[in-house]
């Protein structure tokens, strides 16, 4: 049976996923299918090993994030590794210990069958190895949704890595704790394109206008935030709550939820930029937290 006070953690990467999403993320969308044969035919010409080194993955953070939970027992990396793009990373996995699992593509543009793989070979761990008590999922696709239900209902914690903007919102949803690549320790933060800043700089008009369009609609953070402190102060019938507390129903509310990436410093930092929801109270070491009293319900 797993056992919480001696974590230990399988880590599962759906490499071909995470190095296209964020090859994506970084050069636009739809850019490595637009470079696929470029990729494909000459990796070494300058300006796509320009465009390959810009959109590295730095696996190294994502092993130390899962490290992060416990014992690494398990690190397991699918790919088709003959390709010249995932070439690239053998060195580098293989230096951290990874399992490289050979996959085949069925044709010449068709999937690997990685989730497949990933998910039969995950399960299968989980009946091996009964003291895993953590499986990290690195991948953006709603089709492993059903494998971390599966781990959910074999009593294994799940945590989800994915690509900022193309990872399916129901795949969070299902993981117990989902972080984007971007905000991991030691990832970069990256720079706006060029494309967007032209943009930003030739309509600043039209930003302030839909940012006036926008004024009067509901923040979805705010609200989410607003009904994790309704929920907790129902739970423990307390007016003042723990913010500790809020931050853990919040994030398994939403797992996706991190206020780092939506630029804050902390979760008090957070919660404190939303005056009108919630009141803080930091004078004393336990810091408590309120439904702001204008949106408190009577009784």
């Amino acid at each position: 049976m797993p056992d919480p006070q001696n974590p230990r953690v399988a880590v599962y990467l759906d490499f071909d996923n995470i190095v296209m999403s964020w090859y994506d993320r970084v050069h636009g969308r739809n850019a490595y299918a637009g470079d696929r044969q470029k990729i494909v035919a000459n990796p070494d010409e300058p300006e796509i090993a320009q465009k390959l080194k810009d959109a590295t993955i730095d696996v190294g953070a994502i092993i130390d994030y899962a490290a992060s939970f416990g014992t690494l027992v398990l690190t397991r990396a699918y790919a088709d590794w003959s390709s010249p793009v995932n070439a690239l990373y053998r060195s580098q996995l293989v230096a951290r210990a990874v399992d490289l699992v050979q996959l085949f593509p069925a044709a010449a543009y068709a999937k690997n069958g990685a989730d497949i793989r990933l998910a039969v070979d995950a399960v299968e761990d989980m009946f091996r190895l009964p003291d895993l008590t953590h499986v990290v999922i690195v991948a953006g696709d709603s089709d492993y949704v059903p494998l971390a239900q599966r781990c959910k209902r074999l009593g294994r914690v799940v945590v989800g890595v994915g690509v900022a903007g193309s990872t399916a919102k129901s795949l969070a949803a299902a993981c117990d704790q989902f972080d984007a690549y971007d905000t991991l320790p030691g990832v970069p933060a990256l720079e706006k394109p060029a494309a967007k800043k032209a943009a930003d700089a030739v309509a600043p008009a039209t930003t302030t206008a839909s940012r006036r369009r926008k004024k009067d609609e509901p923040d979805p953070t705010a609200e989410l935030l607003r009904r994790a402190l309704i929920l907790e102060r129902e739970r423990t019938d307390e007016e003042w709550v723990h913010l500790s507390a809020v931050k853990n129903l919040l994030k398994r509310m939403d797992p996706s939820f991190s206020e780092k990436a939506l630029g804050h410093r902390s979760f008090s930092d957070f919660v404190s930029a939303f005056p009108a929801v919630a009141d803080i109270d930091e004078s004393t070491n336990i810091v408590r937290v309120r439904l702001h009293t204008a949106e408190a319900p009577a009784g």
